[in-house]
């Protein structure tokens, strides 16, 4: 589907979004280099994003969007100017792909642009028309986008919404092409609407425009005239999908499945297309967040991989050094033999002039001594063989003829020296560049060595799949604790000790999730998510390693269940597996352990008079649901989440069918940082990461891809 919205869209997206108006403005993020988004909220209303992908779309969505920890220097100016601001208008310039959105504060007022032609643009700009921020800095031949610079709105196009018959007819006569193409670019209305509107009329697209009759001028006049009242009447959008399959998918409550198959987006009727594949939809901001959204909601993760692939290895940030270095040298080889070539052939000219050069040097030494350098630069400004004079450096630009005696060619004399001396000064200057030259070639030369054998060095990492660790200020939430996940992406979060067990029960135990323990003195305490936990990115970069796993952080697992109780008991036993796992168990030499869970509510700090708890203790009253014969197993995946590489640690049903590579994990007798040491060189990820995942015990490592190539 065309990614780029068109003016008809932007029209009815713009009356959707006055029904916005009285929000305010909570937040401004960036999570991608291309992508804006404004956090707003209404009051009483839940909080709606404002997407804004540059050049392409702007929609409202309630969609969950990982957003950075830390904002971009763009969102930070929106954040200073627009936060807690009050959206007071939208509007459309003319018909063209430009929003305008005007906000106000305590300050003053405030305006946002957004160009959704070209390349696109956001520019943020004050009460008086001057430009705080852009985007992108940009320059067109009739204005500037820059910070400090008035704001000058793009060229006007036409307006078909004003447009009488009279002006179609001078468009039709005027026109040397056909129909379609016509109306599609100088009646501004595109190539879909151009076909509609020629449907509507029943006249042929191809039928040569400045040929229509008058009855052919005024039904394509009424079916444009019927198109726009439909769009400023009418609501909703329509979408049309790839076919009946598609339409069936939608009808049977599979909409996110038939999003993907749509083919084209309108907030009108279009009788040229097939209205058996059509779908209608509440508006254009949930058809744009339906066939977009998934992709643009993933905007941060796929900039965080994007860069995690660009930059690499430690191997591949030098190739990308070298690659740099090496293009500079070539550059400035080609400069310098560029240099040495303009030096001798304005050396050999000046020989070739000997007489007109010598005479200009003495007329010139004549009139100094006559006079003096500033009366003598002034007179020479009439000369037409005299281009101008420095008298700090004693020098003059002076003209040689050309073929026709008239000036051509400029060289810069020194005064205090002769022709020939002029013209040795060019050669060796011309001796100079060459002697340059091989000095940046030998440099050259040292370069592509290098970066050969870091090319090899590079490409035996990336066949190996390691990925270069992330260095981070902040770590997700869930790090601090052990953390896993189970077979339907919800987390299990345990403590790593006393003290991480008050803060999982206290901060992590919601009241719909799930008290997890192990049947020892001193397990971790366990929560299991019901919310909370990690599903598949749909828009993975695409350069991941084979068998990496591209994972994102959600919120809103479990849609329609209401307690964890209700999730199936398979996951209930692959959380009481993985707490026992975490637990003394581990390392006692036995095959198996038990387990239990509770309602949070039976969970409780509060003692019997005259007893106490220390610090991460519970007590667990009521009846408990046992977990036996647990099995002494966990498995490790290497997975990259919201952009980050990390070791992802469940059951091994579930790591085996979630990730190519992986490794189960058993009691054994290795020392538990020697398998982080040997998972750490195989992927890239960090010895602490790998460390912080496995059980508190000796191991032993079956692998599965994860450390083999």
């Amino acid at each position: 589907m065309r990614e780029q919205s068109s003016s008809f869209e932007v029209a009815r997206v713009v009356r959707e979004l006055s029904k916005m108006v009285g929000a305010r403005v909570r937040k401004a993020y960036q999570p991608h280099y291309e992508q804006v988004v404004l956090r707003l909220n209404r009051k009483g209303d839940s909080n709606k994003d404002l997407v804004i992908v540059r050049g392409k779309r702007v929609y409202t969505s309630t969609r969950d969007r990982p957003m950075p920890p830390n904002p971009s220097q763009f969102a930070m100016v929106l954040r200073k100017h627009l936060g807690n601001s009050r959206l007071i208008g939208v509007e459309q310039h003319g018909f063209d792909r430009v929003m305008i959105l005007d906000f106000e504060h305590g300050g003053g007022k405030v305006r946002l642009v957004i160009e959704l032609f070209r390349d696109g643009n956001i520019v943020l700009i004050d009460e008086e028309g001057v430009i705080i921020q852009p985007l992108t800095h940009a320059k067109y031949a009739s204005r500037s986008l820059k910070k400090g610079v008035e704001y000058v709105p793009p060229p006007d196009a036409l307006d078909p919404r004003g447009m009488e018959i009279g002006a179609l007819g001078a468009i039709l006569d005027d026109s040397d092409s056909d129909l379609i193409r016509t109306i599609a670019s100088r009646a501004n209305l595109g190539r879909v609407f151009g076909s509609a509107a020629c449907s509507l009329a029943g006249i042929d697209e191809d039928f040569p425009a400045n040929s229509l009759d008058e009855g052919q001028r005024e039904a394509l006049m009424g079916a444009i005239s019927n198109m726009l009242s439909e769009l400023e009447d009418g609501a909703g959008a329509i979408l049309w999908l790839t076919d009946a399959e598609a339409v069936s998918k939608w009808k049977s409550e599979s909409e996110l499945e038939a999003f993907s198959s749509a083919e084209i987006l309108s907030p009108i009727s279009l009788s040229h297309l097939d209205d058996s594949f059509s779908v209608k939809v509440e508006s254009v901001s949930a058809a744009l967040d339906g066939v977009f959204g998934t992709h643009d909601s993933a905007a941060f993760i796929r900039r965080e991989e994007e860069r995690l692939i660009e930059s690499g290895s430690d191997e591949q940030q030098v190739l990308g050094k070298l690659d740099r270095r090496a293009e500079q040298q070539r550059q400035a080889i080609g400069r310098f033999h560029q240099k040495a070539a303009v030096s001798q052939e304005l050396g050999k000219a000046i020989q070739e002039s000997w007489e007109h050069v010598n005479s200009i040097l003495e007329q010139f030494n004549s009139a100094i001594e006559d006079s003096n350098w500033q009366s003598v630069a002034e007179k020479s400004l009439g000369i037409p063989w005299i281009g101008g004079v420095d008298p700090r450096k004693r020098t003059v630009v002076a003209y040689l003829p050309d073929e026709d005696g008239e000036p051509g060619t400029s060289i810069t004399l020194e005064v205090d020296k002769t022709v020939h001396q002029n013209a040795q000064r060019y050669f060796e200057n011309g001796r100079t560049q060459k002697e340059k030259a091989k000095g940046a070639q030998t440099a050259l030369d040292k370069t592509e060595a290098s970066r050969e054998r870091e090319g090899r060095k590079a490409a035996k990492e990336a066949a190996a799949g390691r990925l270069r660790a992330v260095r981070r200020s902040r770590r997700f939430w869930f790090e601090k604790h052990r953390w896993a996940i189970l077979s339907d992406g919800h987390f299990l979060i345990g403590g790593r000790d006393a003290k991480g067990n008050d803060s999982v029960v206290k901060k992590h135990l919601g009241s719909k999730d799930l008290y997890f323990h192990a049947d020892l003195h001193g397990a971790p305490s366990c929560t299991l998510k019901l919310k909370d936990g990690l599903v598949p990115n749909q828009n993975p970069a695409e350069s991941i390693p084979e068998g990496v796993a591209s994972l994102q952080i959600s919120q809103s697992l479990a849609d329609g269940v209401d307690d964890a109780r209700e999730l199936p008991e398979s996951i209930h036993g692959e959380a009481a597996r993985i707490s026992v796992c975490w637990s003394r168990a581990w390392g006692s030499g036995g095959a198996a352990a038990t387990a239990f869970h509770v309602r949070p509510s039976q969970v409780s700090k509060t003692t019997e008079s005259g007893e106490s708890l220390g610090r991460g203790s519970f007590v667990v009253r009521g009846q408990r649901n046992w977990h036996r014969d647990l099995k002494l197993e966990l498995a490790i995946g290497m997975g990259v989440v919201n952009g980050i590489p990390l070791p992802v640690v469940g059951t091994t049903e579930t790591i085996s069918g979630m990730f190519g590579r992986w490794a189960r994990i058993t009691p054994g007798r290795r020392k538990k940082e020697d398998v982080a040491n040997s998972i750490s060189k195989a992927t890239g990820l960090t010895q602490d990461d790998v460390l912080s995942c496995l059980p508190p015990g000796n191991c032993s490592i079956e692998d599965h891809g994860l450390i083999g190539s």
